[in-house]
């Protein structure tokens, strides 16, 4: 799928219609995904996922819409990723706001290693936590790209 800074993969699961990963081709951890069948976007599977990435890109990353999340990951991962989701567009948070948010602020490590592995880019946003100090670390998708998310988001320099 084309979108306005990056071109994106959207990977959703026919059975469910559940949204399984949002990536950027190449990315780090991305995921490896068995029986694919390539499909334009106009497929109706695709549809929730695709209004829902139209949505963040017309909303500055902020969106209602529902995409209908697949069910992944560690208990901590769920909570982290559920975390992302509560920071709102043009704000950032620090990887130990986000683990002290879930309830574990001595598991900085390990919350950073869910934000890592989030698979859904973009809808659940991980571009917006950045480390203690506020600089940008750790992105999959490369760092120029978030901060271009960032950027795109209105986030105020500094």
């Amino acid at each position: 799928m084309d979108a306005p800074l990056c071109a994106l993969v959207l990977v959703v699961d026919t059975r469910d219609g559940r949204l399984r990963h949002v990536y950027v081709p190449g990315q780090r951890h991305a995921p490896v995904v068995e029986a694919v069948t390539e499909v334009p976007p106009t497929h109706p599977a695709l549809q929730p996922a695709v209004a829902a990435v139209q949505a963040w890109w017309s909303g500055r990353g902020a969106t209602d819409a529902d995409p209908r999340l697949s069910t992944v990951g560690t208990p901590l991962q769920q909570a982290v990723w559920q975390a992302l989701r509560a920071i709102p567009p043009g704000q950032t948070r620090t990887y130990g706001d986000v683990a002290a948010a879930v309830g574990r602020p001595r598991a900085v490590r390990a919350v950073a290693q869910a934000v890592a592995r989030n698979p859904w880019l973009l809808l659940v946003p991980c571009h917006r936590v950045v480390g203690q100090d506020g600089t940008l670390t750790g992105f999959a998708a490369g760092l120029p790209l978030k901060q271009a998310l960032l950027d795109w988001e209105g986030l105020p320099p500094g």
